[in-house]
């Protein structure tokens, strides 16, 4: 490319708003757009070209054919974008996308009761399992409203929804079929304390399309029965475990995250308990590691939990995740969706995501389910919904459009100021994701756990 055409290419491209970057101490370079999702790695070698074709020196630069090829994939992928490309416009169309109507994603309370009673956790146990005219109402809606859709998540939630598998089969059965008359794609989720994950019952599950799990053990037994007893004494763990084993001879698709709660109580335990885990799912990449901080989220509890200070929890859930990484295991596939467009939105925030309880309640979030503006309706027996709209707009429109900063942010397309608007109602603070406030860990870990994932590949091909 001669010079002429290097300053042409210079007034006709310029780096997105939307990027990032990180490095790591070999001197690669790793880049993430939130606009398009996309991340990239590159050598050592390859940097200082990479950083010349985004941000041009002066015009006695080499150029050469590598050269050309970096900058036709920094275009591909979002990198660079045309000058006169309104992003700040991009970003808000985007935002608007999440208002269309073809997807739904329902979280659902088959029951409100729970057989643990973990030391942290916010939920009170009002209502036991759904009642019927809840679960005949569900079907209703359902087998109209997904005559419109083209996409239907179901998350399956409680309290323990394990103890209600009658519920959730029901409820599954007829979601699934209501999806196939209309050409909808039906996926399905499940957050689970994995006490009544037996082979035989996962096995179930995944027949009913749930795919995806969320089970947690917060260290090694002691450690973890303290923090998730049962409810009336008694030790969770090894049955927890035992389960876990026994799914991995299950020869089919799916993804458990093993979730680590962590606070200043149990720190040192979490480092300690990853060799664990490394012995334990080190050898089966559908078993990933999820590391989160406990907060305060109004339990009863709240007062006399150890939490750790913002400093400490964005060091330690990378720290944490690199250990993992570095013994053998998957981190979680959560922050790598975190980091796409929209990733970062809490369902919340969605306007296609409904919770709705055991008894009928309408909420936009699972956690203040006592908070009069989460309560938006109820749903009938009929199928038939009565929401307050108002308080729908509460939960979907309190970040991007009143927040000048949020607008600027260069995450701003993954979670439009809406990672968690109940943080932001509570405090009237930005709320930021852990990955968005340290995006450079964030990214290196990614990298690292690619890394690992090539290597292996070679491993096994050999």
């Amino acid at each position: 490319m001669d010079t002429m055409n290097l300053d042409a290419f210079r007034l006709q491209w310029k780096p997105s708003r939307f990027n990032a970057q990180s490095d790591n101490e070999e001197g690669a370079l790793v880049l993430y757009n939130s606009y398009t999702g996309a991340i990239a790695s590159f050598t050592g070698e390859e940097r200082n070209r990479v950083l010349d074709c985004l941000y041009p020196g002066g015009a006695e630069e080499v150029v050469d054919e590598s050269d050309e090829e970096i900058r036709s994939g920094l275009i591909e992928h979002g990198f660079l974008v045309r000058e006169e490309t309104d992003e700040l416009r991009r970003a808000l169309f985007l935002h608007q996308s999440m208002h269309a109507q073809d997807t739904m994603h329902l979280v659902l309370l088959v029951t409100e009761a729970c057989n643990f009673r973990c030391n942290y956790c916010y939920e009170h146990f009002p209502r036991a399992s759904m009642r019927q005219d809840v679960i005949n109402g569900l079907e209703a809606y359902m087998e109209d409203r997904a005559k419109t859709l083209n996409r239907l998540t179901i998350s399956w939630h409680g309290g323990e929804p394990l103890l209600v598998p009658h519920i959730i089969e029901r409820l599954s059965r007829s979601f699934m079929a209501a999806c196939e008359r209309s050409g909808a794609v039906y996926g399905a989720e499940m957050s689970t304390n994995g006490y009544y994950l037996t082979r035989e019952r996962f096995e179930q599950m995944l027949d009913l399309q749930v795919e995806r799990f969320m089970v947690t053990l917060d260290g090694e037994g002691q450690v973890h029965d303290t923090r998730r007893g049962l409810h009336g004494g008694g030790g969770t763990y090894q049955t927890i475990v035992d389960n876990l084993l026994s799914l991995k001879e299950v020869n089919r698709h799916f993804e458990i995250n093993v979730r680590v709660n962590f606070d200043n109580s149990n720190l040192d335990s979490v480092s300690r308990f990853i060799p664990v885990l490394r012995d334990m799912f080190g050898d089966d990449p559908r078993f990933k590691v999820y590391f989160r901080p406990v907060g305060c989220m109004g339990g009863e509890n709240d007062l006399n939990l150890p939490v750790c200070d913002e400093r400490t929890k964005d060091i330690k859930i990378w720290e944490f995740n690199e250990q993992a990484i570095a013994a053998g295991l998957t981190v979680s596939s959560f922050i790598s969706d975190t980091l796409l467009p929209t990733g970062a939105v809490c369902y919340a925030a969605k306007p296609n995501s409904l919770v709705i309880g055991s008894d009928g309640l309408l909420y936009k979030c699972s956690v203040a389910m006592e908070q009069d503006n989460n309560r938006l309706g109820v749903i009938h027996q009929d199928g038939t919904l009565d929401m307050d709209y108002d308080k729908l707009a509460l939960w979907t429109t309190s970040g991007e459009e009143s927040d000048e900063n949020c607008q600027s942010c260069f995450f701003r397309p993954a979670c439009h100021g809406n990672h968690c608007p109940l943080f932001r109602m509570r405090t009237g603070q930005r709320p930021c994701s852990y990955e968005k406030r340290q995006i450079k860990r964030a990214l290196r870990t990614i990298w690292l756990q690619n890394e690992a994932d090539e290597a292996n590949e070679v491993v096994h091909s050999n």
